[in-house]
């Protein structure tokens, strides 16, 4: 029988898997000891781990990343909890100059292993700094692979490559998608680096989304169906290294595609998946693409601001619309409450 976990589950089990099978694996970060542990993706692993392998740190990004680095080098593999995304550039210098770079430097001689574990999205209200996606910075850099995992199946195996993994990892989580639940095998597995997958088919219009709106898509991909229009939803899961190839493919069959990403528009992820694929089919048929994310501002903390400056599944059908049938704002879709997104529900 499939057995169904959350995302949120999906993720401590992952951990507690790898550092049962791996001395070497250990989690720290601010509030992993709390006991919330972090929505709940450490519980338990304190009392059955310890202190030495399992513990808070105090609030210094830059000072713990560091340490994060140099047991890497050590031989170590730390998990660091970083709780949002936005407090990672207080850790710049040694995520873009030191991780990424020393296997460059040194010749091979040594690796880096090591995960930041990071939460983007909005919540309820936090605003400005506390709800941005800013992954697209890191995908700039060589030498850091970044993954952006949407269902629990993806969560557990793409820790657990990215634990196994001798580079520096980001693991990028959505704060709505702790709540996911689906199909997850018990056992430990990896979803490799490098390979999107397509989890909803069609022959009109190609949707990619990242991470959370990957959901959105597919709730899209339901509005699109009722007049008419099949909608390709690709999952990217990992964004560095990116599996361009898959996205191609759909496009160049379906010659329309829209990017939903979860940052904004200018110089993003989706930006980045538009020129690659403008570069690969440019010649050989005609294209129709659009980007959707983050409206060109501060993120918003009312619900009201939030509604306008979010896409969500009926604006990416509208878009998606417009792109097959070429008729800007003849068409937009009526609010169906099984399509409605999660509640999210906070703290963090």
């Amino acid at each position: 029988m499939e057995r169904t976990i959350s995302y949120v589950e999906a993720i401590r089990e992952a951990t507690d898997q790898q550092m049962e099978e791996d001395s070497s694996v250990i989690v720290f970060g601010l509030d992993v000891d709390d006991p919330k542990a972090i929505q709940g993706t450490a519980r338990g692993l304190l009392e059955k781990y310890g202190p030495e392998r399992v513990f808070g740190t105090p609030l210094s990004e830059d000072a713990m990343t560091g340490a994060a680095v140099g047991m890497a080098l050590a031989g170590l593999r730390p998990i660091h909890v970083h709780i949002r995304m936005d407090f990672l550039m207080l850790s710049m210098n040694q995520l873009v100059n030191v991780a990424a770079k020393c296997r460059y430097m040194y010749g091979g001689q040594v690796q880096v292993p090591m995960v930041v574990r990071c939460m983007i999205g909005k919540s309820w209200g936090q605003g400005a700094q506390h709800s941005q996606g800013l992954y697209p910075l890191f995908m700039n850099i060589p030498g850091l692979k970044i993954v952006a995992p949407t269902t629990p199946y993806d969560a557990k195996g793409c820790l657990v490559q990215a634990i196994r993994d001798n580079d520096p990892v980001l693991y990028v989580e959505h704060r709505i998608l702790h709540f996911q639940k689906g199909p997850v095998p018990e056992e430990s597995f990896t979803v490799a680096p490098g390979r999107a997958r397509v989890v909803a088919r069609g022959d009109d219009v190609t949707l990619v989304g990242i991470s959370y709106m990957q959901l959105e898509c597919l709730r899209a991909q339901r509005y699109l169906q009722s007049v008419g229009v099949g909608a390709e939803v690709i999952d990217p899961i990992w964004l560095s290294p990116l599996d361009i190839d898959t996205i191609v493919d759909s496009v160049r069959k379906t010659g329309r595609l829209c990017v939903v990403d979860n940052g904004w528009t200018n110089c993003g992820a989706g930006a980045e998946i538009a020129s690659r694929v403008v570069e690969r089919l440019q010649g050989s048929r005609d294209l129709r693409i659009r980007r959707l994310g983050f409206a060109p501002a501060t993120c918003p903390p009312t619900p009201p601001l939030e509604e306008l400056y979010y896409p969500n599944g009926r604006t990416i059908a509208t878009a998606a619309y417009e792109l097959v049938r070429g008729a800007v704002g003849s068409w937009r879709p009526e609010e169906r409450r099984e399509l409605q997104e999660v509640e999210f529900k906070g703290p963090f």
